[in-house]
Formats: structure tokens, C-alpha cells, sequence
């Protein structure tokens, strides 16, 4: 089922419900059902992204595993789940419900997490930038060998751009952003220890921008992928049936889509990426995950073995296609052999789809991204304003 199909009636829903006024006992059998649609929600959008295309014959299906149109409805999905998630968590909710221990300290956790994913955010919007400039390099090798009859000048010109392609497709993560680009500051500003925030921190929050900015040369996205797994305690005992378990969810869900994100578009400083982190197996929202957890993580044990640029399955083909034609362009005397052009005819025809696939995929991409972006910031002002309100409203003992 589509990523959005249930979201505007459960949202509706909740609405409706929260703004009548009901008796708070009354509502504890509704609050459960909201949560269990919520797991459900969650479990039904990401067994959608693990169901493998109708046309798997060819080697690159728009909905192939680590594409571009894939990855953009894990993003997508990613904005269905947060939507849903701030709904049950604090839509028509008092704000005293969600500032009592131990909610409070679960959710000052999960507000330094989404820092970390705005963080992680804008390395990958700088990283589909650098996809873009290999789509350049791949469109001027097409350009050039789709020239008839292919001669010397021809060759010699998609020689050098296949040279700096497969130069960009093999770089090293450490070198991928130092060289390149210049520090930036951080895209959040931090709050030390103090989990309720300040008004004066909320202030700057609508002048934050995601755009393709760079990171700090010290950044490391491994790293900020090691720190959001840090303290993903399973609710236990009352907690499990409480607003800690939507918490819980939300936050491996940011998590995986922001490890997978990391995977396959190249980002500053990989090494070390965990392959896996622990989710556990009795939750029916986490099969999927799980599954597509393993895949991914066996594909990037492949990928620092090989040095490659990312899992992104364009880049991957077009990795391959550029080392044939290099072969052909290192041995090319005119005139080739017709089987040969045949061959190489092909090749640059699957090149030219990969370019247009990166041509209308890679810029929605990055929209989304930085729809993530805003989105964070936005929920999280309203947890952190909800936190401080509630704190305010309790009395004093």
C-alpha cells in the first residue's frame, strides 16, 4: 500500500478524538488503539520498501533496492512516520502528560537524535551534489560515443570524463569532503544537558536553512550513525504499553533511514559505519527493517572491500558500465569492429538511462531531504515547547 494512504484518516482520527471532551479514563483503551495503529502503520510502510519489483530481469528497474526512486520512498516514508509519530505523541495531548519521568528523559534523548539528523541531512544533500556532477561526467562519455562512426577525437574525449568519473566513483570517504569544500557551522545549535532547552535557543530555530551545505573537515557521518544507536533502551513493564514505545519506534526509524541514507549516497568519513544495530525481532514493525537491515549491511561490507562511492544502485552501474568502456576506449583503433561498437552501443545507451534516471530523481531527492530537514526542526520545537509547558503547569510540591 502507498506510504501515505492511511496517514490522513489516522491523523483525522486523533484530531477529532482529542478535541472532544471525554473523561481521561475514557480515553486509555483509545490511546492504546492509536498506538497499535501506529506500530502497524509503521510495519505495513517499510514491508512495502522490502517487496521486490515486478521487473527484476533488468539490471535497472525504477524500483530497484538502493535506487534513487527507492530511496526517495524511504524518505517519504521517514515524513509519514514523524507525522504520525508527533500526532500521538503530542496532538490535543496536555503538555504535562509528556514532562513527567521517565517520558521526559526518553524524549531529551530523542531530541539530541534528531540533531544528529540534521546533521546527517545536510552531508547528504552535499553527497547528491556530488552524484550530480558524475551524471555530468557520464553525460559528456554519451555525448561523445554516441557520435557516429566514432573516431579518435570521440574516444579521447570520453577517455578523460570516464577517467574523472571513475575517479569521483572510487573516492575515499575521508577524502570526499576535505579537499573539496570548506567548513561550515552546524546546522543546530546544542543545549548542553539542559533537556527542557530555552526560549532564546527556539528563537534562532527560523532562520536554520537546509541546503547543500558542507560539514566541518572533522565531521564524521559513522560517527554521528554510532551516537544516534547510543542509549535505544526497548521499553519494558508499563512503558510498553505507553508513549515510550512510540518514542522507541520513531527513533529506529530515523535511525535506519538515516544509516541507509549514509550508505548509499557518499558522505564524509564512512569508515566504521555499523552494518548492523540491534533491533529486536518480537516487534512486528521491525521484521521489515530487520530484513532490509541485513541486505544493506552486507552490501557495504562488499563496498569498503571494493572502495567504492556509495550503495546507490545508479552509481554502481555506472561504476561498472565506465570500467568496460575504458577497456574499450585503452584498446579503441579506428575503425573498430561492428560487434564491438554493438557492444559499446549498448553500454552507452544503459549510461544515458542511468543519467536521465539521476536527471529526474536526484533534485526531488534533495528537496526531500530538506523537507526532513524542516520537518525535524519543526517537531522539535513543539516536543521542547510542549516539555517547558508542562513543566510549568505542574505544581510544586
Amino acid at each position: 500500500m502507498p506510504a501515505t494512504e492511511h496517514q490522513p484518516s489516522f491523523l483525522g482520527r486523533i484530531s477529532i478524538r482529542r478535541n472532544q471532551v471525554i473523561a481521561m479514563d475514557g480515553n486509555h483503551e483509545q490511546e492504546l488503539e492509536d498506538l497499535e495503529l501506529f506500530q502497524r502503520h509503521t510495519g505495513d510502510r517499510f514491508a512495502d520498501l522490502l517487496s521486490p519489483p515486478d521487473n527484476q530481469d533488468s539490471p535497472l528497474t525504477g524500483e530497484s533496492f538502493l535506487s534513487i526512486s527507492w530511496l526517495r520512498k524511504l524518505v517519504d516514508v521517514l515524513l509519514c512516520c514523524e507525522a504520525e509519530f508527533k500526532a500521538v505523541l503530542i496532538m490535543g495531548r496536555e503538555p504535562s502528560q509528556i514532562s513527567k519521568p521517565p517520558l521526559d528523559r526518553l524524549l531529551s534523548d530523542f531530541m539530541e537524535r534528531s540533531v544528529k539528523v540534521l546533521d546527517i541531512c545536510n552531508a547528504v544533500a552535499t553527497g547528491v551534489d556530488s552524484i550530480r556532477q558524475c551524471q555530468k561526467l557520464a553525460e559528456i562519455v554519451v555525448s561523445a560515443l554516441e557520435q557516429k562512426p566514432i573516431g579518435d577525437g570521440q574516444v579521447k574525449r570520453a577517455r578523460k570524463a570516464l577517467s574523472a568519473l571513475m575517479s569521483a566513483l572510487t573516492i575515499d570517504d575521508k577524502e570526499n569532503n576535505h579537499s573539496r569544500y570548506a567548513e561550515r557551522t552546524w546546522s543546530f545549535g546544542r543545549r548542553g544537558n539542559n533537556s527542557g532547552g530555552n526560549h532564546k535557543d527556539r528563537a534562532n530555530h527560523g532562520s536554520l536553512r537546509s541546503s547543500s551545505m558542507v560539514v566541518a573537515k572533522n565531521w564524521s557521518a559513522a560517527k554521528q550513525i554510532q551516537a544516534m544507536c547510543s542509549n535505544l533502551a526497548v521499553p519494558r513493564g508499563g512503558e510498553s504499553t505507553g508513549l515510550a514505545q512510540p518514542v522507541y519506534i520513531m527513533s529506529n526509524v530515523m535511525v535506519f533511514v538515516m544509516w541507509a541514507l549514509v550508505a548509499a549516497i557518499p558522505c564524509q568519513e564512512r569508515s566504521g559505519l555499523p552494518t548492523h544495530f540491534q533491533i529486536p525481532k518480537q516487534f512486528g514493525w521491525a521484521h521489515s527493517i530487520i530484513g532490509m537491515q541485513e541486505k544493506i549491511g552486507e552490501e557495504w561490507k562488499k563496498k569498503e572491500k571494493k572502495g567504492s562511492a556509495g550503495l546507490l544502485e545508479e552509481m554502481q552501474r555506472m561504476e561498472k558500465l565506465g570500467q568496460s568502456l575504458i577497456e574499450f576506449a585503452d584498446g579503441f583503433q579506428f575503425p573498430a569492429e561492428a560487434e564491438k561498437l554493438e557492444e559499446v552501443a549498448a553500454q552507452v545507451a544503459e549510461l544515458a538511462e542511468i543519467c536521465r534516471r539521476m536527471e529526474e530523481g536526484l533534485m526531488p531527492l534533495q528537496q526531500q531531504i530538506r523537507e526532513v530537514f524542516h520537518r525535524i526542526v519543526r517537531s522539535r520545537t513543539e516536543v521542547l515547547d510542549s516539555l517547558d509547558n508542562g513543566k510549568v503547569s505542574q505544581p510544586i510540591m
